[in-house]
């Protein structure tokens, strides 16, 4: 059972980062609901590089749950990996709960697509991804 839940968080990074590749290639498709906006207009409009960079952390999340639970060896200790794992779900935990106006489960503006995907996707995804990492990071650390 740890290596299946392991498996299923670095998988969802895996997707996630494949996600922001693709919106890293076709930056004008569906932009209305990856970003947070108010009266319509988004807040910020991200570079292509800083969407593929976001791909990029994506995928070394996805390696760091695999290297903690054994999976793939990077050549750093379990312990330091598990804390790095615990950092990870702590942020994750952060993202969820959000920053009070436009992110998270506690946002203020909430008419826009973002919002309403938002509440129902992104900051729920953050939550579950927040428990596996640090399931992950208690069942494998030392």
């Amino acid at each position: 059972m740890n290596t299946v839940l392991a498996i299923i968080v670095s998988l969802a990074f895996v997707a996630l980062a494949l996600w922001h590749f693709r919106m890293a290639l076709s930056p004008t498709g569906g932009m209305s609901g990856a970003v947070p906006s108010e009266s319509g207009k988004p807040l910020f409009v991200p570079s292509v590089r800083a969407t593929a960079a976001v791909g990029v952390v994506l995928l070394v999340f996805a390696c760091l749950v695999a290297a903690t639970a054994g999976l793939v060896e990077v050549g750093l200790p379990v312990r330091v990996l598990s804390w790095f794992c615990y950092a990870l779900a702590l942020g994750l935990l952060a993202r969820a709960v959000g920053e009070f106006k436009y992110v998270g489960f506690f946002k203020r503006v909430r008419g826009s697509r973002f919002a309403r995907l938002d509440t129902l996707l992104y900051s729920p995804l953050c939550l579950l991804l927040a428990v596996g990492v640090a399931l992950v990071a208690e069942q494998h650390g030392i």
